[in-house]
C-alpha cells in the first residue's frame, strides 16, 4: 500500500470520504491522498467511465476501497442518490470534497448567458446541492468535514468573470455553514488552488499564450503540485484539522498577491504621474 509522503499512516483510517469531481486532476489526487491515509473513498462525476477507472486505480495503487459514482450534481435527485448510495455502500460519510466544477476562459462580454448559467449551476448550486445532501442524510445527525475547492477570489479573475462570481459565493457559503453547523460537529472550509500543474490546464486556449506565462506569474516561479492541495484537503478533512473551520487556504506560491496575467492596454497619451499640491504648498515639499 502506498504512503502519504507527509501524513502518519493510518490518519483517515474508518473515515469514509466522498470527493466529487474526483476522476481527474486535484479530486482525483484529493481521493489518492485519502486513501493513502486508510479512508474508505467514493469518487462522485459526471462520465461514468472516467470515474469507474479512477476508482481502480487509486484502488489497485494504494490498497483502499474505492468505489465510483456517475453523478451530475446540478441534478438534486443523483445527488441524493449518490449520498444514499454512499451510505448504503459504507454506512457513513466523514467527509465530503466539493471539487466537481467546471469554467472556460472568456472576456465578460463574450459569455452567452446559457453558458453563465451553467458555470454557476455546476460551481455554485452544485455544491450547494451536495452539501446539503451530505448534511441531510448524515452530517447534521452525525458531523463531519467539508472541504470546498474554490480559486483565487479576492482580487477578483479576469477572464472567469463566471466562476469567479461562483466560487465567492461558496466561500461565503463556507464562512457561514462554520457557523450555522458547527453545534452540529460539522467544519466547513475551502482550499483556493492558485495555478495547478493538472488537467485543469486545458481549458486554457493555447493560442492566448497563459501557459507560457503562468509560471513566471507566481512568486515561487512554478506552479502547484497537485499533491500539494491535497495535502491541505487531508489536513482539513482529518483530526489533523479538529479546530478549523470556516476557513479558506490559499495554495497559490504567492500568486494571489503579484502578478498581471490579463493584458490591459494602456490609453494614446498616457502621461507621468503629477502631483495634485495645495497652493501653499511648493514642489519641494517632504509631507504626503
Amino acid at each position: 500500500m502506498s504512503q502519504s509522503k507527509v501524513f502518519m499512516p493510518g490518519l483517515m483510517t474508518g473515515n469514509v470520504a466522498l470527493v466529487t469531481g474526483g476522476g481527474t486532476g486535484i479530486g482525483a489526487e484529493i481521493a489518492r491522498e485519502y486513501a493513502r491515509l486508510g479512508a474508505t473513498v467514493h469518487l462522485a462525476s459526471r462520465k461514468r467511465e472516467v470515474i469507474e477507472a479512477a476508482a481502480r486505480s487509486i484502488a489497485e495503487e494504494t490498497g483502499a476501497a474505492v468505489f465510483g459514482h456517475a453523478v451530475d450534481i446540478r441534478d438534486r435527485g443523483q445527488v441524493a442518490a449518490c449520498v444514499e448510495a454512499v451510505l448504503s455502500q459504507s454506512g457513513r460519510l466523514d467527509v465530503l470534497v466539493n471539487n466537481g466544477g467546471g469554467q472556460f476562459l472568456a472576456p465578460a462580454e463574450t459569455i452567452t448567458p446559457r453558458g453563465f448559467d451553467a458555470v454557476v449551476a455546476t460551481n455554485l448550486t452544485g455544491t450547494w446541492n451536495m452539501l446539503r445532501a451530505a448534511a441531510d442524510a448524515w452530517m447534521l445527525q452525525n458531523g463531519g468535514a467539508v472541504v470546498n475547492i474554490t480559486m483565487l477570489t479576492p482580487r477578483g479573475f479576469p477572464g472567469m468573470a463566471h466562476s469567479v462570481a461562483a466560487r465567492a459565493g461558496v466561500e461565503a457559503l463556507t464562512r457561514t455553514l462554520a457557523v450555522e453547523w458547527a453545534g452540529r460537529g460539522i467544519r466547513v472550509n475551502a482550499i483556493a488552488p492558485g495555478y495547478v500543474a493538472s488537467s485543469g490546464l486545458k481549458r486554457y486556449p493555447k493560442e492566448l499564450g497563459v501557459l507560457e506565462r503562468l509560471a513566471s506569474a507566481v512568486p515561487m516561479k512554478r506552479l502547484a503540485r497537485r499533491e500539494e492541495i491535497a495535502w491541505v484537503a487531508a489536513l482539513l478533512g482529518s483530526a489533523a484539522g479538529s479546530y478549523i473551520t470556516g476557513q479558506v487556504i490559499t495554495v497559490d506560491g504567492g500568486a494571489g498577491l503579484w502578478g498581471d496575467l490579463w493584458p490591459l492596454s494602456d490609453p494614446e497619451g498616457l502621461t507621468a504621474a503629477v502631483p495634485e499640491l495645495d497652493p501653499w504648498e511648493d514642489d519641494g515639499g517632504d509631507e504626503g
